[in-house]
């Protein structure tokens, strides 16, 4: 596919650049550039939902609000995916990303549960590469500091009907990050959420869906409320089984030197760090199993000593230890987490990897510019 470049005619001020660098937070300020690249269903009224279809008009652009009808099926049904990926700078200049061959994957079966056209992987690739080249002064390089990618694509034809849309755009845009949760690693606290759940069997939970992050923000202030940083969700009918949190996967290290996630059942999604956690697990000699974790188990397993370590993982945190479990009235602690454990050992190797630190044994790295 090819791309044209329409430059932004007044870009952000190096000065005022240089200081949104400083201290950028987490998706706070965008770089001046987008990608965007639409698609048409090229015969409406025949065949499958998307044959026919074609990506098209795909261009770098101004980064700036979209105009949509009003009635866009967008608004309406909510057929949307995204994906969220990291561009780092290493020592000698040069930028990279971390598996975004996952990524494009991913979003190609998000595309296929929400009913949305998929893009073919090279554009994908490109479409990252061609921003980050674009925009490569917005690339920081403090410590712990990246690029936030943001791939997502949107139903926008101009029509009230349930069903698939003909006319979609996907477009990337990207933001400078800091460090997720802000200063140092600390633990984060957890609250049980009993009465709402992010998806039901059957559903969208194995998407990387608006909707879904949507349906746990009601779980989320719930969980301030009670003072808690993030919201641990259970399958109720499966013995209250852990799933995920709202943005996040779970592992825990036992004892006896097993590391141990929830399977993926449809209603858990496959997180691209979870994927390399259990990659590095292994190449650490750790026998690491999927499989179902009750939070009965989390509890006793605490209390007996057989569980010595929970983490949770994503792109945006990376790892983070997870601390006090609030379960309405009752509360307990996991185990502290030191810097020999499991969680940072690892946390350690797959920031070395991404930051240019550490040796990428599984070709993981992607360089964007």
């Amino acid at each position: 596919m090819e791309f044209t470049r329409h430059p932004h005619p007044t870009p952000v001020s190096e000065d005022r650049r240089r200081d949104i660098l400083v201290d950028p937070g987490f998706g706070q300020h965008f770089t001046d550039h987008m990608v965007s690249i639409d698609w048409t269903r090229a015969d409406p009224g025949a065949g499958a939902p998307h044959s026919g279809g074609a990506w098209h008009d795909a261009r770098v652009e101004p980064f700036g609000p979209l105009t949509l009808s009003p009635a866009a099926a967008v608004f309406h049904y909510a057929q949307e995916i995204f994906e969220g990926l990291k561009a780092y700078r290493h020592q000698d200049g040069s930028v990279w990303t971390f598996r975004p061959q996952a990524n494009a994957a991913r979003l190609n079966r998000s595309a296929r549960r929400l009913a949305l056209p998929e893009l073919p992987e090279e554009d994908f690739l490109e479409a990252l590469r061609l921003l980050v080249a674009t925009d490569e002064s917005w690339v920081p390089d403090g410590e712990g500091q990246s690029l936030y990618l943001r791939p997502f694509m949107i139903a926008t034809e101009e029509f009230l009907g349930v069903r698939p849309a003909n006319e979609v755009a996907f477009k990337v845009i990207a933001s400078p990050a800091g460090n997720y949760f802000g200063g140092a690693l600390k633990p984060v606290s957890i609250w049980v959420s009993r009465e709402l759940a992010r998806a039901g069997h059957g559903g969208t939970g194995a998407a990387k869906f608006g909707g879904n992050y949507a349906a746990s923000l009601a779980a989320q202030m719930e969980a301030s409320a009670h003072g808690c940083d993030q919201v641990l969700f259970l399958d109720p009918t499966r013995q209250n089984a852990v799933e995920e949190l709202g943005g996040m996967n779970i592992f825990f290290v036992f004892s006896d030197g097993t590391l141990v996630t929830p399977e993926l059942t449809g209603t858990i999604l496959e997180g691209i760090t979870r994927s390399s956690v259990i990659q590095l697990g292994r190449d650490r000699g750790l026998d690491v199993v999927e499989r179902t974790v009750t939070l009965d188990e989390w509890r006793e397993g605490v209390s007996s000593g057989q569980i010595s370590e929970v983490f949770a993982c994503g792109t945006a945190a990376v790892i983070t230890p997870i601390g006090t479990l609030v379960d309405g009235g009752d509360s307990f602690a996991s185990p502290e987490v030191d810097e020999t454990s499991v969680a940072m050992d690892i946390r350690e190797e797959l920031l070395g990897i991404q930051t240019g630190h550490s040796e990428d044994r599984h070709d993981w790295l992607y360089r964007l510019a």
